[in-house]
């Protein structure tokens, strides 16, 4: 447990089980087994064909039924892989954590199978189901029968649903695990004098590093270290999209894009106008890396200037000055949230430690069954470290607001789970510039900008890639080459003549992990929709004040109950209308202009 101002903590998990040896952590291991069963039982059986009026009420009750059934599966599931998970993650010489994260696995299998059966007994009462969606005990749970309508049209049979999840693990998956292995396996020589060599990322790490030789010599070993590999991980990108194409086919999609608008709970109208408006707020971006050039010194900026720190940041946090900032940052606009942040501080929920054998980066990782939560991260004492905090935090608080609803009530997608956390970055953010210095605000700008212009403009970038990748798989594979092609016309067509057209980087197919997700086609624009959805959240508190907070936690309670257009409605928003899009862009408009008078102040 912490001690002084400056001991960073550990978390606290003996709340939710005191070790893997626990009665509780055991009984619930058996609780799961027995409660898949029942489930599957349950499942085996069709509902009731409520052709009587009088038998409604057993209708009903059948799907509650099977409702808190799957419910109750899935809490301990998570429950208990994300206490094994936390325990492998703080220290990954922990064997048996790994022994008991595949243990869980394993018992976990059968849950997919009953996600299939469930929207197949659904759908076979879909008629009659949707005759009962007024009944005050089924209206809770309208959005996710009508949502399970839909993906019951786009599955197959049971046995070839149990077939096609058999074959992912030994086809796409298995690609997906071998760009995992080369990647972060991958070495060159560094220095050949003494041999030294350095891991691609490492290598990607030194971005970031002050000196421009140093990221320019970098970047030219990484694209060597890419090259060395790209017939593999060619192939491996080959088979994932290939498996997807054919698999998502049998399933009725039209399109991977279709599938991947539903998956994020947008509409193409709505998706189609945050990918104009991103579009359309290039030249800004653009203007942005031309100043941040002139910052640097440079004619203008390559892909390995990308990440270049501008301005200096002198401040070191000590733990306890970020923990009363973040804090008072959060009181500021919800005194609810500034409360459950000092809860979470005083309750031991983050392991902030940095230590031999935990992992890198952060993460928010839930717990239904005691309704807690607990952040990783390593803090180092730059205001980065303290942005991740109040970030992983943003996750929390989305947790605590919808931790009473039922679990089918709160499964939220990829396009709304960053709207917490981003808020939370911004809110802190701007309480720092109101504080800092005209060099700090230099060093706290740029580094948000830097932020978005890989959020929107890369990402961008990776959709344009993505998209011609999907056209041009259904018809043939690609080669290295080609696929270095694709992404080198995504990259200028996005970045334009922001970057030097000699310096991009042909090889992010092969960088970003997203791409060999084949259950997650498009893993890129979702992250653009919730930085700008979380940024026109925040331009709506700075005209309503106050009373914007209620709204708020309203609409984090609805992120798993509706699709995104209403969730976004229920804050008072469009989200079809690029206007609301723009209005996200206007606050990133008004960094690129503070940017630009700070460079002109700053010597």
């Amino acid at each position: 447990m912490p001690g002084g101002s400056n001991k960073l903590p550990r978390w606290d998990l003996s709340p939710i089980y005191d070790n893997f040896d626990s009665p509780r952590y055991q009984q619930d291991k058996i609780h799961l087994k027995e409660e898949t069963e029942k489930l599957l039982l349950l499942l085996s059986k069709p509902l009731p064909d409520g052709a009587e009026p009088s038998s409604e009420n057993e209708v009903v009750r059948a799907v509650l039924e099977l409702f808190h059934a799957y419910e109750r599966c899935g809490d301990l599931a998570e429950n208990l892989e994300a206490y094994a998970s936390a325990i492998y993650t703080a220290d990954t010489k922990n064997t048996r954590a790994l022994k008991e994260i595949n243990d869980i696995e394993a018992l976990s299998l059968p849950l997919g199978k009953a996600a299939v059966l469930l929207r197949s007994r659904l759908a076979e009462k879909e008629v009659l189901l949707r005759s009962l969606l007024e009944h005050p005990e089924l209206e809770p749970y309208r959005f996710f029968i009508e949502e399970s309508f839909i993906k019951a049209r786009h599955q197959m049979s049971v046995d070839l649903e149990d077939l096609a999840n058999d074959l992912c693990r030994s086809g796409a998956d298995a690609w997906s695990r071998l760009q995992e292995a080369i990647s972060s396996n991958l070495s060159v020589v560094w220095d050949a004098t003494t041999g030294e060599k350095k891991t691609v990322v490492a290598l990607r790490n030194l971005a970031f590093h002050p000196d421009r030789s140093v990221r320019k010599r970098a970047y030219e070993a990484e694209l060597e270290a890419w090259k060395s590999m790209e017939i593999p991980l060619a192939a491996s990108l080959n088979g994932v999209k290939g498996f997807a194409i054919s698999v998502d086919s049998r399933r009725g999609w039209k399109s991977p894009i279709e599938k991947a608008a539903f998956q994020s709970r947008i509409s193409m109208k709505t998706l189609e106008a945050l990918i104009s408006t991103i579009e359309s707020s290039l030249p800004l971006f653009r203007r942005y890396l031309a100043l941040k050039a002139r910052a640097l010194g440079v004619g203008r900026c390559a892909f390995f200037d990308l990440f270049a720190p501008v301005g200096k940041s002198h401040k070191h946090w000590d733990w306890k000055e970020a923990e009363e900032f973040i804090c008072r940052s959060f009181e500021a606009f919800d005194p609810t949230m500034g409360d459950f942040a000092r809860a979470a501080f005083t309750r031991h929920w983050i392991d902030a430690e940095v230590r031999e054998g935990k992992i890198g980066g952060a993460y928010c990782t839930d717990f239904p069954l005691p309704g807690e939560s607990r952040i990783l991260c390593n803090f180092e004492g730059s205001f980065d470290s303290v942005s991740t905090v109040a970030h992983e935090l943003g996750h929390a608080w989305h947790h605590e607001v919808i931790k009473d609803l039922p679990r089918t009530l709160t499964a939220y997608p990829m396009t709304l789970a960053e709207t917490a956390s981003t808020f939370a970055e911004t809110l802190i953010l701007e309480k720092a510039l109101e504080r800092a210095s005209k060099e700090e605000q230099l060093f706290l700008i740029e580094s948000s900008l830097k932020d978005a212009c890989q959020v929107l403009v890369d990402i961008l970038s990776r959709f344009y890639f993505e998209r011609a990748l999907f056209e041009k798989r259904a018809g043939a594979e690609l080669s290295p080459e080609e696929l270095c092609s694709l992404m080198l016309e995504a990259q200028k067509a996005t970045y334009g003549e922001g970057l030097d057209p000699d310096f991009l980087h042909p090889y992010m197919w092969a960088v970003k992990s997203h791409y060999y997700s084949q259950a997650l086609g498009f893993y890129n624009f979702p992250y653009a929709f919730g930085q700008l959805f979380a940024y026109g959240l925040y331009r709506r508190f700075q005209k309503e004040g106050p009373s914007f907070a209620e709204t708020y936690r309203k609409l984090l309670r609805l992120t798993g109950q509706a699709p995104a257009e209403a969730v976004g409605k229920a804050a008072g928003f469009t989200i079809e209308d690029p206007s609301f899009w723009e209005s996200g862009i206007s606050l990133i408009q008004e960094r690129v202009d503070l940017f630009e008078h700070l460079i002109e102040e700053t010597p």
